[in-house]
Formats: C-alpha cells, sequence, structure tokens
C-alpha cells in the first residue's frame, strides 16, 4: 500500500519568510568576512589555478544543494537537514549533525563578532575591544528577538550591501581587464601566467587549497533551516538552495579571475588587514575616495550578516533538538510572536564563549575551535549526501512518487560528491590552516556519542 508522508509537527514557529527573504538568508550565511579579506590564503597556496579550486568545490556544492532541496520539498519542517538526517538515518546521526552543527556555527558567530570589533576600531583605534563586541551582540540578539519577518527584512537589506559590492568589485574589474579605467589602461590577463605560471606550485597545492575554498562554500545547507518559517516551503527553499550556489559560484570564480588577472598572485597578501584587500587595491585604482574606509564599512556589514544569520540558524537548530527531546524541553518554548528566544538565548552564551576565547585564547585554544567548525560542516555535509541515499531507497520501496526536485545523476552524483567531501576532510591534516580539525573534531564527535548514549538510555529508563 502507498504511504503518505507523514505531516510536519507543529512548532509554534509562524510561516512569515518570503521567498527573496529566504534567499538573501542564506546568502548571508555563506558570504562572510573572509571572501573580501581572506581570499588571499587560497591564492597564495594555488596561485591563479586557485580559479580551479573555487569551480571544483561549487560543483560540490551544488549537488549538495538539489540533493537538499530533493528532501526539503518533502519535508519543510523543523530542524532542516538535522529532522530529515534524524528521519533517513537515524537518531544518532540526526543528534549528531544538529549539535556539532550549532557548535561549529557558534563558533563562527564568536569569529565574526570579534572581526567586527576590530573593524570598528580602523575608526576608533583607542576604544577598548570588548565594547563593539558586547554593542554588536546586543543589536543582533535585539534583532533575532524581534519577529522572524523583521528579521528576514534586516537580513535582506543588510546581505545586499555585500552582494552589491562583489557585483560591482567584478564588473570594475571585468572593464579594467578589457578596457582600462581613466589613467589606466587595460591589464588583460597576463598576470595568469607571467609569474611562474598558471600552475605556480602545482596541481597538489591546487588540492591543497580546497579545503580553504570548501570552507568558502559552508553555509549552503542553512537555507533548510528556514523552511520550518518560509511561506512556501516547497517553492522558496528549494530555489534559494540552487541559486545561493550558483551565486556563490559565480562571485567566488568570477572574483578570483579579477584578482589574479589585475594583482600578481605573489603580492596577494593573506592578512586580514583592511588596507591589504584585493578589493581595496582595485577601488583605489578606479579612483574612489577613502576606498579603505568604504571597504572596513562593507566588511563590517559583511560580519554582523554573517552572525546575525548564524544565531537564526543556532537558535532553530537547539529548538528542533528540544521538539525531539534530544535537548532539554525548555529551549522548544517558542514567545508570543514565534521566536524560540529561549534557544536563542543558549546561542548567546555560545556566543560569549567563542568571543572570548577567540579574544584571550586566540593563539592556542581558537585553532582548535575553528578546526571543529570545518570538521563539523564537513561532517554534516556527508550525512546529508548519505541521507539523500537513503531518502531515495524508502520512497522507491515504499512506492512513494520521486520528489519535485531532483539531483541530476544521483546516486552516482551524490557518491561522487562524498568522496570528494571526504577526500577534502583527509587532507585537513596537511594544511596549515585546518589541520586541528582532527584533534578537536574526533574528539567532539566521540563526547556527543555519549551523550546520546545517555539522553536515550535515561529516556527509556
Amino acid at each position: 500500500m502507498v504511504q503518505e508522508d507523514a505531516p510536519p509537527v507543529e512548532t509554534g514557529l509562524r510561516r512569515s519568510l518570503s521567498g527573496r527573504q529566504v534567499g538573501m538568508i542564506a546568502i548571508g550565511g555563506a558570504i562572510g568576512t573572509g571572501f573580501f579579506l581572506s581570499s588571499g590564503l587560497a591564492i597564495s597556496i594555488a596561485g591563479p589555478a586557485v580559479i580551479i579550486a573555487y569551480a571544483v568545490a561549487a560543483f560540490a556544492a551544488l549537488a549538495l544543494a538539489f540533493a537538499l532541496a530533493e528532501m526539503i520539498v518533502v519535508h519543510p519542517e523543523a530542524g532542516g537537514f538535522g529532522a530529515v538526517i534524524r528521519e533517513y538515518l537515524g537518531g544518532l546521526p540526526g543528534f549528531i549533525s544538529r549539535w556539532i552543527y550549532w557548535a561549529a556555527q557558534v563558533v563562527n558567530i564568536g569569529s565574526e563578532v570579534i572581526a567586527a570589533g576590530l573593524y570598528l576600531q580602523f575608526w576608533y583605534p583607542e576604544l577598548p575591544l570588548w565594547m563593539p563586541v558586547v554593542a554588536f551582540s546586543a543589536v543582533m540578539l535585539a534583532v533575532n528577538i524581534t519577529a522572524v519577518r523583521f528579521f528576514g527584512e534586516f537580513e535582506y537589506w543588510f546581505a545586499m550591501i555585500k552582494v552589491a559590492t562583489i557585483v560591482v568589485f567584478i564588473g570594475l574589474g571585468v572593464i579594467y581587464m578589457i578596457f582600462g579605467l581613466p589613467g589606466q589602461e587595460a591589464v588583460g590577463v597576463d598576470a595568469l601566467t607571467a609569474h611562474g605560471g598558471f600552475l605556480p606550485n602545482g596541481l597538489g597545492a591546487v588540492w591543497l587549497a580546497l579545503a580553504v575554498v570548501t570552507f568558502s562554500y559552508l553555509g549552503t545547507e542553512a537555507v533548510s533551516l528556514t523552511a520550518a518559517e518560509s511561506k512556501n516551503p516547497g517553492r522558496d527553499v528549494p530555489r534559494a538552495a540552487r541559486n545561493t550556489v550558483l551565486r556563490l559560484g559565480l562571485f567566488y570564480v568570477l572574483g578570483m579571475l579579477v584578482i589574479v588577472s589585475i594583482l600578481p598572485w605573489n603580492q596577494v597578501s593573506g592578512s586580514d588587514a583592511v588596507t591589504e584587500s584585493p578589493f581595496v587595491r582595485l577601488f583605489d585604482l578606479v579612483g574612489i575616495p577613502a576606498a579603505a574606509g568604504i571597504m572596513n564599512f562593507v566588511v563590517l556589514t559583511a560580519a554582523l550578516s554573517a552572525m546575525n544569520t548564524n544565531l537564526y540558524l543556532t537558535a532553530r537548530m537547539t529548538h528542533s533538538l528540544a521538539i525531539d527531546g534530544l535537548a532539554p524541553k525548555f529551549f522548544a518554548k517558542v514567545s508570543g510572536n514565534g521566536v524560540p528566544r529561549r534557544a536563542l538565548g543558549l546561542s548567546a552564551i555560545g556566543l560569549a564563549l567563542a568571543a572570548a576565547v577567540a579574544y584571550y585564547a586566540e593563539a592556542s585554544a581558537f585553532p582548535l575551535l575553528i578546526g571543529l567548525a570545518l570538521f563539523g560542516a564537513l561532517i554534516v555535509w556527508l550525512l546529508i549526501f548519505a541521507a539523500q541515499i537513503a531518502f531515495r531507497r524508502r520512497r522507491a520501496a515504499e512506492g512513494l512518487p520521486p520528489s519535485p526536485v531532483r539531483l541530476p545523476g544521483a546516486p552516482v552524483t551524490t557518491v561522487l560528491a562524498m568522496l570528494f567531501i571526504a577526500a577534502v576532510l583527509l587532507t585537513t591534516p596537511f594544511t596549515a590552516q585546518f589541520n586541528t580539525a582532527w584533534k578537536a573534531g574526533v574528539p567532539f564527535l566521540l563526547l556527543l556519542c555519549l551523550a546520546y548514549y545517555l539522553i536515550t538510555r535515561k529516556q527509556r529508563a
């Protein structure tokens, strides 16, 4: 007998997010300050061939977006990918995916709010760092406490600033390359091969750069967490997932092409200094007054936008865990306007801890947290792909129709994407930036397994 999909559990969340808001929330969570400032890190590893790395990673992210959309269009409920993983892989994977993702995002929030404080010191160097950190935390928490439609509108325009900046940067760069700028002749694309060739450090360096590059696409999965609050999740979530990856791919690939075509790759700084950003150098060439100040404002809004979105995501993740009995029921409660404020409060505690570690123990503890963030996110991607395989098998076995959205070429595409992500994860110990991933990730994974065992044992007692 053909079975119908079970109706979603009532969560108290409000379906108030429009399609454009869902799409921009996904962009806001994926594009942080790294694109504007730390893109030089990947370039310093791979040279101009970093373009290849960004293109390859884009295909993996696009496969994830389609796999996730295929399942979320059938299960547009609270918990997003975590609820789907629980449904098709079991309780332990569902528990691990959500808590490890929560931890990863809390680390990201802490790093972004510290970054935002440092950017404000660009204008006010005498300002103690703790003051903007506390102030920005309070403002972003206040935004998240409001009704979700106001949060969605705020994030839409906040994220629009960085999207518009990237578009302007790419447009100016292409004009500079082809036609030249006032007082500047066209540079063409000679820089792609003029400094040691297109592959100055070999193909191996391109592979090593993939760990850094893949980190740039993390956040693609976040759009699934808007499903329970989207007005039309069956239409908006799959569309936002696909469009987010396509936009990220174009932004990153074209952005890197502009940078390594205009600036010698070995002169592109991997530093976080605003004054050394490739964006600032191009805007200076164009003759835009106070280019460094303008870019400082952009990276400040980029940090706050990513922080804002990730606070939203962690609160919804905690809320879904509480609904499933895998976090205290206290966190399942929502306010009168449909916001899980208690779950948001837990994320705020994590924010404070991550920010404190980022400030006081940057040289020792914080690299472990960043490693945990990458490890956790890649584990989540692997579980999403595994859930998609199980999703298709169950629907076929039960005689249910295919999902309206399908990953082309699956299951072959799914398996290839899983192998790619696993290979990137195995490569992280060999990269200076993420060699702490396994040191932090494996112990935390074992800790989550123990916690799940104790929680389920107590529930059965």
